[in-house]
């Protein structure tokens, strides 16, 4: 995967990081708890595509910070102002 496509995208629904699986060609948000599928180097950032992930996935962050606390990440809001 591209790395200024993946640095460019977010989560569709809290606008947070996406950490980029290459084993499973997925890009996961720890926070929403959803893994969306990448299909022949396309990624599908629709929430009713995204796979949920398991309580064990959720929990295997990268940057070592809790859910909600990345700029972003309120629950209720959907971004902008």
């Amino acid at each position: 995967m591209d790395k200024e496509l993946l640095a460019m995208l977010v989560c569709p629904l809290c606008n947070g990081k996406l950490k980029y699986d290459r084993e499973a060609q997925e890009l996961r948000c720890h926070y929403d708890g959803l893994a969306y599928p990448i299909h022949e180097g396309i990624p599908v950032m629709l929430p009713e595509e995204a796979r949920t992930m398991d309580a064990d996935e959720k929990l295997h962050t990268s940057t070592g910070r809790s859910p909600g606390s990345t700029p972003g990440h309120s629950p209720g809001r959907s971004g902008g102002v």
